[in-house]
């Protein structure tokens, strides 16, 4: 991500709205029409008409694009942009950030899971000096207990393992300021973790407290190979400390084989005779293993640099769509 694309400028930011909802859309037509009513009452609620709502189409396959067009069409504050491709849910919601003009900006995903009706409370605490206000879910209605502990799991890991404490049992669901949004969308990296590079960011960040509601329609887009993915983003992205745990653990059993050497050479002069070739075999096989798996660790964080170093654009956007009385679609955009 560099420059805001020129569409968003050419869009007119001579009065931008008050606030912006940015919402990552992949095969939520179910949901939409919900999203919409609920989204649009909690902003006009908030801050009158002076919002807009960013909608955007991650490659869907069902209805949800065209169901977006029709909202654009239907309400001046909606816009629609729609991807070239699957880019992922992370990369969506960076697509929507660099296009959306408010002075605050409201995260949100497009299953209800996490309610707009906090808008209010939320604006409250930037009002009180927050810039950045911070969904942490109390209980996750609607999911089972696999679901639950991975996701615990998960927090407290990433958290013993980077560098940036990052809250747990959260989402992306938050409120920004444009001080703090100006900053994200200034970290140019690919593999986006977006939740720990706005902790990274810093100034001030508050909670604000709610139950996670099951999801509206559909299903979770998140399968476990998705999550695995998005744990190695989180991690990788944050913190060298399992390169250095690597490099503890090659110490520890380096010491341990010098300890078997040895033990093995006084085993010989003592009895004449080495034992053990099954013991043997084992370890050398553990070893193997241990080996593949830091060198896996290693290829992890080499094919990310690979990657970065290519500075491919990050999404590609084939057009965004606005009310008429805004403009007119705009062409293919990367960034």
């Amino acid at each position: 991500m560099s420059e805001q694309p020129d569409g968003a400028r050419g869009a007119a930011d001579v009065d931008p709205p008050r606030l912006s909802a940015v919402v990552p859309c992949f095969d939520e037509e179910a949901s939409l029409s919900d999203l919409y009513a609920r989204l649009s009452a909690a902003c006009k609620n908030v801050v009158g008409e002076s919002y807009e709502i960013v909608l955007v189409n991650d490659g869907s396959t069902d209805g949800t694009w065209d169901a977006i067009v029709q909202l654009c069409a239907s309400d001046p504050a909606v816009v629609g942009v729609d991807l070239s491709r699957n880019h992922g849910h992370q990369l969506a919601l960076t697509a929507g950030l660099s296009l959306c003009r408010g002075d605050r900006v409201l995260i949100l995903d497009a299953d209800l899971q996490d309610p707009p009706e906090l808008l209010q409370e939320m604006f409250a605490l930037m009002d009180a000096g927050a810039d950045v206000v911070y969904g942490k879910r109390t209980e996750r209605e609607g999911e089972n207990w696999f679901k639950r502990f991975t996701a615990s799991f998960f927090y407290r890991m990433v958290n013993r393992l980077t560098e940036v404490e990052i809250p747990e049992d959260t989402g992306d669901f938050r409120l920004m300021s444009r001080r703090a949004l100006d900053v994200l969308r200034a970290m140019p990296e690919r593999h986006r973790f977006i939740r720990g590079m706005v902790s990274w960011i810093g100034f001030s960040q508050v909670p604000v407290y709610y139950k996670r509601s099951p999801r509206l329609a559909g299903t979770t887009k998140y399968t476990v190979a998705k999550m695995i993915r998005f744990a190695l983003d989180g991690i990788t992205g944050f913190s060298t400390k399992p390169l250095r745990l690597a490099a503890y653990a090659g110490m520890i059993v380096a010491l341990a084989a010098m300890g078997l050497i040895v033990y093995i050479t006084w085993y010989y002069f003592a009895f004449g005779v080495v034992r053990g070739w099954t013991s043997l075999i084992s370890i050398v096989l553990f070893l193997g293993g241990a080996q593949m798996l830091f060198l896996g660790l290693i290829g992890e964080y080499l094919g990310r640099l690979f990657l970065e170093a290519k500075h491919r654009p990050l999404y590609v956007i084939n057009n965004v769509v606005r009310s008429p009385e805004r403009s007119a679609d705009e062409g293919p955009q990367t960034s």
